[in-house]
């Protein structure tokens, strides 16, 4: 399962708002790995600078000095809608004859491609296929006398996930969607202004966290200061997998420190399905806090049993045969001194396709591991996301196609048992109905096609560029 983006929105005059953006970004690295990019303005100057590459490959001290002015976005890409290539980078730039805006989008719209052709039909022409393309024309074209009325009239026109950070002339603008499915936080920093994805980002460039923007809100930073505009919303959807997997261990989501939930999530586990054994493995670094809840409930020692490689899969040069021969064995090396001759319990995050899980058992089994009890912190995934992750279609989801038995010997387990929603709940201590469980229960809080496909806009471009052939 791939991460969905972060974004990033500064707005502090007498700062380097590009080095905070890039910082805030370099927190953020988790959430996308394919592009980085930062826009900044001042008056009516604005620059931007996006390519394919993590933070410190996009990014140099001749490029930061160049992106100039007090306000700035930035944003880290995982393609959840459009293909990754460069000029799908973010953020990005639309105009028309009166306005120009830069825009940076974590989420996925699921009407977008209807939404595309509508504006086409208008004359709008698409440079990327991405659904923050629409969205920026979509604003560019509403009606209204001011920015917020605009951005509001789309909020209500397109559907799904997002939060947005834009700059539209001299005002720094952020945007959450109804429903808050993905994170937004706002903080402050001197006699500047942040808003983030996560407040880990904050916390690294020693930013005040000050509060989340909240479902359905629009957050307009200027000269005159913040400013919030706010409607209610009929239902919240906040992803249940920031909590499980996408944030960061050390940053906070509705009041909650997501170390802190992972670790109640581990002894949730250790509650359901106890068993005898002598140590407790967290796959890391995801399972690593559950590990820990786990050994203390279930009181069984805790250990590293498997070392990551954190920068495999960080490089732009492709491995050789034998290096994809090697396949799990390139991410995580085992400690046969620690692991011959026991029973362990193996914790990880989530089974999604079921293709790493029974190379990982079979790396402990080879170090010796006697036995290999797999417990998962989430419940069985047997739909596939369409707001802003790029988990699998349900064909290849495996618990969508196999019982729990079926899956555990499949993966080659002793045993296996996945954390009950009602067990996931309890662990992150919030009422059940502020979650999207969409991708556990196939109970989706807007409609949605279930052939959806994150390539659709540039199949939707190509159509209309050559006609139906």
């Amino acid at each position: 399962m791939h991460e969905s983006c972060g974004v990033v929105g500064v707005y502090a005059p007498n700062e380097d708002v590009a080095r905070l953006t890039f910082f805030s970004l370099f927190a953020l690295q988790h959430r996308g790995q394919e592009s980085s990019g930062i826009a900044t303005a001042g008056g009516k100057k604005l620059q931007v600078y996006a390519q394919m590459g993590l933070v410190s490959q996009v990014f140099d001290e001749e490029v930061l000095s160049r992106l100039t002015g007090h306000i700035a976005i930035g944003h880290n890409r995982y393609s959840t809608k459009g293909s990754s290539r460069i000029c799908n980078a973010q953020p990005i730039v639309v105009s028309n004859a009166a306005n120009t805006i830069a825009i940076a989008h974590n989420g996925n719209i699921v009407n977008s491609e209807v939404l595309s052709r509508e504006l086409s039909d208008q004359g709008y022409v698409f440079k990327t296929s991405t659904d923050t393309e629409v969205i920026a024309n979509r604003i560019l074209s509403a009606p209204g006398n001011d920015w917020i009325e605009k951005i509001r009239y789309t909020m209500r026109r397109i559907q799904g996930a997002y939060s947005l950070t834009l700059i539209i002339n001299d005002r720094l603008f952020a945007a959450r969607d109804p429903m808050g499915v993905r994170p937004l936080c706002l903080g402050s920093i001197n006699s500047g202004w942040v808003v983030a994805s996560e407040s880990c980002a904050l916390d690294h460039i020693g930013a005040n966290f000050i509060r989340e923007i909240e479902p359905g809100e629009i957050v307009s930073v200027s000269e005159n200061g913040v400013e919030s505009y706010r409607e209610e919303s009929s239902r919240k959807a906040l992803c249940i997998f920031e909590y499980l997997y996408f944030a960061r261990p050390d940053s906070v989501i509705n009041g909650r420190l997501l170390y802190s939930a992972r670790m109640a999530m581990g002894a949730g586990l250790a509650e359901e399905y106890p068993v005898e054994a002598d140590l407790v493995v967290g796959v890391p670094d995801s399972a690593t806090a559950a590990a820990i809840g786990y050994s203390q409930k279930a009181g069984i020692s805790v250990t590293e049993g498997l070392i990551k490689n954190r920068y495999a899969g960080r490089t732009f040069i492709e491995p050789d045969q034998r290096i994809r021969d090697l396949g799990v064995k390139f991410k995580f090396n085992p400690l046969p001194q620690i692991l011959a001759n026991k029973q362990i319990v193996l914790i990880d995050d989530s089974i999604v396709r079921g293709t790493t899980t029974p190379q990982v058992i079979k790396l402990l089994r080879r170090a010796g591991a006697k036995e290999v009890h797999m417990r998962i912190c989430a419940p069985p995934l047997c739909y596939p996301c369409f707001f802003g992750v790029d988990m699998a279609t349900r064909w290849e989801l495996i618990a969508a196609q196999k019982t729990v038995p079926q899956i555990r010997d499949f993966i080659g387990a002793d045993s296996l048992g996945y954390l009950s929603i009602v067990g996931l709940i309890k662990a992150i201590a919030l009422p059940k109905e502020t979650f999207c469980l969409a991708c556990l229960t196939g109970d989706y809080p807007v409609p949605v096609q279930m052939e959806m496909d994150k390539l659709e806009l540039e199949a939707t471009s190509a159509e209309l560029a050559f006609g139906d052939r």
